[in-house]
């Protein structure tokens, strides 16, 4: 059997590269999950970009389990890529004529996403194929118009875990945040850093803020936290940009 993880971009399906529409064309099935109340758009917006490929798909809906929040992090996320690793064996089970199975990755399946580490978990082993699709990353910087980096300058990718538990990194200008649900940048110095952000990237509710981060620092709080009320969920990243001493 052959695994196809196929980066889809932040959910525009204008984000799908040509090789995704092609392997999209041959799957014989879709596992796609559903994430429980309130989060339903995720799976519509997955089964809708499906549709716009071909008519005639078969998709295999799964409810993602949920994490065990009495274990230590590393510990519940093994757990939780294990119990989801089990749950994609019993859905492809109910599919035994399937030979190309297929699962649809926000943004690319390299880039702190967890597809790649659960389906090395699968037993039998599958052949994993992966289609390279546009991160948030690229869309975020697309939406601002501005370089990833400076001049010959590099780029440190992190979480905000990673800078609320360790601050910010040493020797770093310019750092992308990435699953950040607490607004981690509130806890810099605000005069130090300018900030660019942006939700729904790609989407029609792309929602950008750019700015010195202590001048937009509560706007972005204040609209993040409208936009996910609205929607019941909410996809977002930002870069920071450290400012030269005086």
């Amino acid at each position: 059997m052959e695994l196809f993880l196929i980066g889809i971009g932040t959910g525009n399906p204008d984000h799908l590269t040509g090789e995704a529409r092609r392997v999209m064309a041959e799957a014989d099935l879709f596992l796609v999950p559903h994430k429980g109340a309130g989060k339903s758009d995720l799976a519509d917006l997955r089964t809708q970009i499906i549709s716009d490929v071909r008519d005639d798909a078969t998709v295999a809906l799964f409810d993602m389990p949920v994490r065990d929040d009495s274990l230590p992090y590393i510990a519940r996320v093994d757990a939780w890529h294990d119990e989801i690793a089990r749950i994609w064996t019993e859905t492809m089970a109910q599919h035994p004529e399937a030979r190309k199975v297929a699962l649809l990755v926000w943004g690319d399946p390299s880039l702190y996403d967890s597809t790649l580490r659960i389906a090395a978990r699968l037993e039998p082993k599958p052949e994993i194929r992966v289609v390279a699709g546009i991160t948030s990353i690229q869309a975020l910087t697309a939406a601002h118009a501005i370089p990833l980096n400076t001049l010959n300058a590099p780029v440190t990718i992190s979480t905000g875990r990673r800078l609320r538990d360790h601050g910010w990194p040493e020797g770093c200008e310019t750092l992308v945040v990435m699953l950040d649900g607490d607004c981690t940048f509130q806890t810099l110095d605000g005069d130090r850093f300018d900030i660019w952000w942006g939700a729904y990237l790609g989407m029609p509710e792309q929602i950008l803020e750019h700015g010195r981060l202590a001048d937009v620092s509560e706007r972005i709080i204040a609209r993040r936290a409208a936009a996910r009320a609205a929607h019941g969920w909410i996809m977002d990243t930002y870069l920071l940009r450290q400012l030269p001493e005086k």
